[in-house]
């Protein structure tokens, strides 16, 4: 992506135009416009809408014409502007490991414990499936325990990784409690001498003939009924193909959307940088939980910016690698963060396909926002020059990396 942004910018300099106007007429549009390199149908494509709302909110417009007129003093600061999107694709490429499984308990005085396949790392994967099954059973939160992954509960594991955890984690889990509420409806309707198509259930509360029963009164009614309540769910991702050996198929369910507008100041005596403002919009889908997915944007987004920018891999003459700790390998902190961040969750945002509620993924995406940071130093640099190439800036985009790039492009050292 990275490789594919800088060959868009080169293009906007060899013919004098706004990147984003390249950009733009290079976004997926409609039949044939919609193909893939490996054949697969952008069904879902809503750049075009984020791009336009991004671009107004952030006043891009106003903002590149300002750092124009700045960038024609005779300062030594120099500051560029640069907005690009992502569009990343949810699934794994290997098929198989398109699947997963969850196991739902209910005890007889209504508390529900959950276990399933994925792993917790700080990405918020198991409060979002957990209020997946509270809203399910429509109970409170509290009364969901949800325990660490246990393959001697669910076996078959497939890895927490292409960002699919909560995609498919949820649904096997939604699927368990869809099989213990049909069993407890089944069994409320026996007791109620009607039938289980009869049998509602609104606001916690089973409504069988003239009764209406309370979840909690209801499952123990059950338990003293001799009905299970134990199940496992399970999920497999739908419509997801693809031959490697032809590099052809439908490898994703879907794509995940957003864009970033990031605005960078520079020192061209030094090479030092500074990231002024960032502005993000970015498509979730509806989003199961946004507080944790707004963190995992901005998140996200520093992550990446730590990848392009700062965090350089260095090996000595005998191959060592040397940058191997904290100490020596530098990661953004809290004083990297862009003065001016300001993240919003996409509200047009709907999954098309049948996902968990019509979410997205979020986690690796946004990400790849941080692009616009690596684009945003080159566009400084090469305010310096009336050359219609872009300058070599390689990635990370360190100060020393940045200097040698203005030093290249000025021809001073």
């Amino acid at each position: 992506m990275v490789g594919i942004e800088r060959v868009i910018d080169a293009i906007a300099a060899h013919l004098g135009l706004d990147p984003l106007e390249v950009r733009l007429r290079n976004l997926y549009g409609e039949a044939p416009r919609n193909v893939t390199p490996y054949h697969m149908d952008v069904e879902d494509n809503v750049l075009p809408e984020i791009f336009g709302e991004l671009r107004a909110s952030s006043e891009y417009d106003r903002r590149r014409e300002e750092i124009e007129r700045f960038n024609r003093s005779k300062g030594y600061i120099k500051r560029g502007i640069a907005l690009t999107p992502v569009k990343f694709g949810i699934s794994f490429t290997t098929t198989f490991l398109n699947q997963a499984g969850a196991l739902v308990h209910i005890y007889k005085d209504g508390s529900i414990h959950l276990n399933h396949g994925g792993t917790e790392m700080g990405q918020g994967l198991f409060i979002k499936v957990a209020q997946v099954v509270a809203d399910s059973f429509q109970v409170p939160l509290k009364q969901v325990k949800i325990t660490a992954t246990n393959t001697g509960k669910v076996p078959n594991t497939s890895a927490t990784a292409a960002s699919s955890g909560s995609d498919m984690n949820a649904m096997a889990a939604l699927d368990a409690v869809n099989k213990l509420l049909s069993r407890l409806k089944s069994f409320a309707a026996g007791q109620a001498e009607v039938s289980p198509e009869d049998v509602g259930y609104e606001n916690g509360q089973f409504m069988a003939g003239d009764r209406q029963i309370p979840f909690n009164e209801m499952v123990m009614e059950a338990y003293l009924g001799r009905v299970s309540l134990s199940a496992t769910g399970f999920y497999k991702t739908p419509k997801i193909w693809y031959d490697r050996d032809q590099a052809k198929g439908r490898p994703f369910l879907y794509f995940a959307y957003g864009a970033a507008v990031s605005e960078v100041e520079v020192d061209t005596l030094t090479g030092e940088y500074k990231i002024r403002r960032v502005d993000i919009l970015h498509d979730v889908g509806r989003s199961l939980n946004p507080a944790i997915d707004m963190g995992q944007i901005e998140g996200g987004f520093v992550q990446g910016m730590g990848w392009l920018t700062g965090e350089e891999l260095w090996w000595d003459k005998k191959g060592s690698l040397r940058t191997h700790a904290p100490s020596t390998y530098k990661i953004p902190t809290a004083g990297d963060v862009p003065r001016v961040f300001k993240t919003k969750i996409w509200e047009g945002g709907e999954n098309r396909e049948p996902v968990i509620h019509k979410s997205k993924a979020v986690g690796e995406p946004p990400l790849m926002l941080a692009i616009s940071v690596h684009c945003a130093i080159n566009q400084a640099i090469a305010s310096l020059s009336s050359s219609n190439e872009i300058p070599p800036l390689d990635t990370p985009a360190t100060p020393e990396r940045v200097l040698m790039c203005i030093q290249s492009v000025t021809g001073k050292q």
